[in-house]
């Protein structure tokens, strides 16, 4: 009988590992829970188009956004786990929105097996040109004399530039008003148009405010960008804590194939390695994620959701 149940596991991981390599032979479905025109969105773009190169099969890129990340979620809870269905979602979907949208019927955590980490991005405050602020520092007074008057738009509630403001606002003690979109694109075609006063933008801003149509006034983020040298960081205008919040990343199904899985993941840690797909990130002032397994990266998911249930309750914004 120990022989026989050698056998069998043997003959399993064969046939796992063969189905890994016919993987994939059809055309794979990538959702993306947010909406067309941000980093996330982009992002993936970015890697499907070169997955359609390197595995010989179209990565179809399909937006999905709303219900706080959860319509996408759901479009791949209720597809075959069979290694044809991702969604790319950014962390704070996966990590800081089931805090805030609890759903009895629906955990993501729980329905979903992380599968690759591609990157995370600094956080940029950009504000509109005919607000009256020139830097950082003007900001910061303006806002402190306007309590609540000033607005902020983000991707949505629970998204990192949605934590990212709130926790801007504790640290500096200004009060600003919150919001929410569907989307980066969303809240910068707002920006633009004089809807909103700022943003905590995620990158997808910056060749606006290139061409003089936006202001950029300081960094949420480690350091600051290269390609504007003379914008500091909030950290070294003394506010700590601000960032862009978890790594985006692919998710599968639960009882997707583990060796399609591992391909996945080995499949987009290698074209994240490439000159120009490593440029593009540049670009878009995405820092790439370490390289992770699926189990690394599902204990980072669990580590970041765990700590995101503590500062949510410390920001008010979650029980």
């Amino acid at each position: 009988m120990k022989r026989l149940a050698i056998a069998a596991a043997a003959l399993i991981a064969f046939a796992g590992g063969v189905q890994a390599q016919q993987w994939p032979a059809k055309p794979v479905r990538v959702i993306v829970n947010v909406a067309p025109g941000g980093v996330a969105d982009i992002t993936a773009r970015v890697l499907s188009a070169r997955l359609t190169e390197t595995l010989g099969q179209p990565f179809v890129v399909e937006n999905r956004a709303g219900g706080d990340g959860y319509i996408g979620f759901e479009g791949v809870a209720s597809a075959d786990p069979d290694g044809y269905t991702y969604v790319f979602s950014p962390g704070s979907s996966m990590m800081i929105s089931p805090h805030i949208v609890k759903r009895a019927d629906f955990d993501p955590l729980k329905t979903l097996t992380p599968v690759v980490a591609t990157g995370a991005v600094s956080l940029y405050v950009i504000v509109k040109p005919d607000l009256p602020v020139k830097n950082y520092q003007e900001f910061f007074a303006y806002a402190r004399a306007n309590p609540g008057k000033v607005s902020y738009g983000t991707p949505g509630n629970g998204t990192s530039p949605h934590i990212a403001g709130e926790v801007y606002s504790r640290e500096a003690g200004v009060k600003l008003n919150h919001i929410p979109y569907k989307g980066a694109g969303p809240a910068l075609k707002d920006l633009l148009g004089g809807v909103t006063d700022s943003v905590f933008d995620p990158g997808v801003g910056l060749p606006q405010v290139k061409a003089g149509k936006l202001r950029l006034i300081a960094i949420a983020g480690p350091q600051r960008h290269p390609d504007f040298p003379d914008v500091p960081t909030l950290e070294e205008n003394g506010i700590k804590g601000v960032d862009g919040g978890p790594y985006f990343g692919f998710y599968a199904r639960n009882g997707t194939p583990r060796p399609i899985v591992d391909r996945l993941n080995a499949e987009v840690q290698k074209v994240m390695q490439e000159p120009a797909v490593r440029e593009r990130f540049r670009t878009l002032a995405v820092n790439l994620a370490p390289a992770m397994t699926p189990d690394q990266f599902a204990a980072y998911v669990r580590a970041e959701y765990d700590r995101y249930a503590k500062l949510l309750k410390e920001l008010g914004i979650a029980n």
